[in-house]
């Protein structure tokens, strides 16, 4: 396991935002959701596509929390500019898990 420095780790941002809209991505190569998500006034909404649908459809994710990383740079997907990295977890198949706060925080609200 490579190891890091604590200021490595603060330099990434990891925000927690709520999924106000979300979309099937049928032009991504793998299958996708597209996400729009509220990171609160400061940040505001962030695009991202997430291959998660193995546990979620876009109905589902309305109104979710969740965790992201916004400050990588924006990354082109098809036709669809990713601006954040979603954050999740496999299953025992792969399958991506979605990590959220378990408890209700503001948009925007910065791990600690």
């Amino acid at each position: 396991m490579n190891t890091v420095s604590f200021d490595d780790f603060l330099a990434i941002d990891i925000r927690a935002g709520t999924v106000i809209d979300a979309s099937p991505f049928p032009e991504a190569r793998k299958p996708a959701i597209k996400l729009w998500i509220d990171f609160g006034d400061a940040i505001g909404v962030r695009k991202s596509s997430a291959q998660i649908t193995a546990h979620y459809t876009p109905e589902k994710l309305i109104g979710r929390k969740v965790m992201a990383v916004i400050n990588f740079p924006p990354r082109q997907i098809g036709p669809f500019m990713s601006e954040v990295l979603v954050l999740g977890f496999p299953d025992a198949d792969g399958a991506i898990v979605l990590a959220g706060p378990d408890s209700d925080v503001p948009n925007g609200s910065r791990m600690a």
